[in-house]
């Protein structure tokens, strides 16, 4: 299985690269020190990169000196311990999609638990918000500059969190500086996890194609360049079925779509200083609007 390429995974949860999947599926290890969420420290709720689920809490995360994410707790019932058949060992997956996370040790006297659940990053995504024990999705968007995506997208009933980032280019932890360059590939995004027992994706790709512009190419108002372009980033082949569906209807009523449809790949949380930009400001987008266009 090559590295970098996305494979589809059953019940429709999300597509894996080579490497999720060598982790996830195949039960490898990361590298130690190599994990994005190592030495994370924001607070919010880790879940499960290939189903969604809520898994652990920030407040049990701590540092284990070990080069991977350590947790003392889990979010009651999101984790099922199975013995290594070599009797040395515990494995931890995810009790949902069965996902390989790492596995678990005690007695090692790190907190006063005394458990350490040892979790490959890669088997995991944050969430910067406070999730009960349940089952999330995930949607990215690109539609100009992430400010006004992320501005009306937090509004919608259901959404529980909107993360402003970088995906779909080819430099792995780009800057801002780095994407205003217009030579990494990358799009401004929005990673959007929500509540699917309390809205849909399809309510959210047409919501998402309302608030700004899909027949514009390479911009949005003002803003000028790739990184600037309409994209709808799927995870799995709903989500793009889904997502066609829209924008063929569109097309039927005679605009001329811009938006690419493209499988998802891995997203870069923008800096905190883009987070939430528009309500730390107090003010309201210069280039995204509402219109009613389903």
């Amino acid at each position: 299985m090559k590295k970098g390429l996305f494979h589809d995974c059953v019940q429709n949860h999300r597509r894996l690269s080579g490497e999720e999947s060598d982790i996830i599926l195949k039960k490898g290890t990361e590298p130690p020190w190599t994990g994005k969420y190592t030495g994370h420290k924001k607070e919010g709720t880790y879940i499960c990169k290939q189903c969604g689920a809520a898994l652990y809490g920030s407040e049990d995360k701590f540092d284990s000196q070990c080069g991977w994410p350590g947790f003392d707790d889990e979010i009651t019932g999101a984790v099922v311990r199975i013995p290594d058949a070599d009797g040395v060992r515990t494995e931890i997956v995810c009790a949902n999609c069965k996902g390989h996370l790492g596995h678990v040790f005690t007695g090692e006297g790190f907190t006063s638990k005394n458990l350490r659940h040892c979790v490959n990053s890669v088997s995991l995504d944050f969430v910067p918000a406070k999730l009960k024990k349940g089952i999330y999705e995930t949607a990215v968007f690109a539609g100009g500059c992430f400010w006004g995506v992320e501005y009306f997208l937090q509004q919608e009933d259901g959404v529980l969190a909107v993360v402003s980032g970088y995906t779909g280019g080819n430099l792995k932890n780009p800057s801002y500086e780095d994407v205003c360059t217009c030579t990494t590939g990358h799009a401004e995004a929005v990673r959007v996890v929500y509540d699917p027992k309390k809205t849909n994706y399809e309510k959210l790709v047409k919501l998402f194609l309302e608030i700004h512009d899909p027949t514009q190419v390479d911009r949005q108002g003002p803003d000028k360049g790739d990184q600037y372009r309409s994209e709808i980033f799927h995870f799995n082949d709903e989500q793009k079925l889904i997502a066609g569906k829209c924008l063929n209807i569109l097309k039927e009523k005679g605009y001329k779509i811009a938006t690419k449809l493209t499988p998802a790949s891995e997203f870069f949380d923008a800096e905190d200083f883009h987070q939430n930009y528009y309500f730390k400001k107090g003010i309201t987008p210069y280039c995204h609007g509402y219109e009613k266009r389903f």
